[in-house]
């Protein structure tokens, strides 16, 4: 048995070559941009990579690479059930509606006339989302009616940028006064008020269709759920001063014992509904349950986010450091032992 790892620095990859080289699992670099990526991994058993939604080149092969190798019998990751719907809102809502589970109550038009008139009588305020983006990114409070009509004509015309420059300068800004950043970023944060991004010029202007969600109000925080097989750990995201939106805030408490049970549960439920090998799911408290906001099937790990523990599939917490990572290659070759 070999693994086969597309390496990228920073991404799962790092912890996957670890791990594979702690535990004596047979790996090897591939290159999934090349040209004879398939030839490349006839040797391998299992092919793991961690695409990313700001790639240019991810986003226009991976899920058709990894779907075609899975169709070949080989074992991926992220395999299709985990990662067709990633960064890609309209598709959960369809998936997550289509099998009843708890998505916060959400809108979708692929007409301005229709658009116009359901916004014609809706009690603003709502949330509005591009299709794609992570963080926070393209993600806005719609307060009254004019916002909305404001908001649906630029999508059936010209269009929005896939990250808005503006909101990208204020975070940076944030971060650079907190430390976390240098001045660097700022200005190429003021560059890109002119110069798109690569994956913008790759994919272009969203138009063409206006997504909403219901405004939840009164949340001072949502729950971060991150689930790898049988294993979840979690965290609470507090909301950002004068703003409604958690994530990408960095106000976080990574100790996932204080998470209630039923959160993970739910969570763990989700995961197994949609045969996910991975899951991150974003919850809102509502009504003594939780709310959707969306899924992924990657997630950022931050420093300290894995000193706590994490809670098993019977929701019994298991104190100490953990390995995500390690979780994903150990998931792995234990179905390929099993197959």
């Amino acid at each position: 048995m070999k693994i086969g790892i597309h390496h990228r620095k920073g991404s799962y990859s790092d912890g996957w070559i670890a791990y594979c080289e702690e535990q004596n699992i047979p790996y090897k670099i591939v290159n999934a941009y090349g040209s004879c990526i398939v030839k490349d991994l006839a040797d391998c058993d299992i092919f793991m990579w961690h695409h990313h939604q700001g790639n240019p080149k991810d986003v226009l092969f991976a899920k058709q690479l990894l779907f075609s190798l899975e169709k070949a019998g080989k074992l991926v990751y992220p395999d299709w059930r985990t990662g067709w719907h990633f960064d890609d809102k309209l598709g959960q809502k369809y998936l997550l509606e289509s099998l009843g589970l708890p998505l916060i109550p959400s809108y979708v038009f692929y007409s301005q006339k229709e658009a116009l008139t359901w916004a014609s009588t809706y009690p603003f305020p709502a949330v509005f989302k591009l299709r794609g983006g992570a963080g926070s990114y393209n993600v806005k409070l719609i307060k009254n009616r004019q916002q909305a009509n404001r908001a649906i004509k630029k999508a059936f015309g010209r269009g929005f940028r896939q990250y808005d420059p503006v909101f990208d300068i204020k975070e940076k800004t944030k971060k650079f006064l907190a430390g976390k950043i240098r001045l660097t970023a700022i200005l190429k944060a003021l560059a890109h008020l002119v110069i798109p991004y690569q994956i913008e010029k790759s994919k272009g202007r969203e138009r063409g269709y206006v997504y909403f969600q219901e405004f939840i109000p009164d949340c001072s925080y949502d729950i971060r759920v991150q689930i790898v097989g049988q294993k979840a750990y979690a965290m609470t995201r507090s909301v950002r001063k004068n703003d409604f939106r958690a994530s990408g805030g960095g106000n976080i408490d990574y100790d996932g014992s204080k998470v209630s049970k039923s959160a993970v549960k739910l969570s763990l439920d989700v995961a197994q509904a949609l045969n996910m090998q991975t899951l991150a799911i974003d919850l809102l408290p509502w009504e003594g349950s939780y709310l959707i906001a969306e899924i992924s099937y990657a997630f950022a790990i931050d420093e300290g986010e894995l000193d706590f523990g994490f809670f098993d599939r019977n929701l019994n917490w298991n104190q100490g450091q953990i390995n995500p990572y390690g979780w994903m290659v150990e998931d792995l070759v234990k179905k390929k032992r099993e197959k």
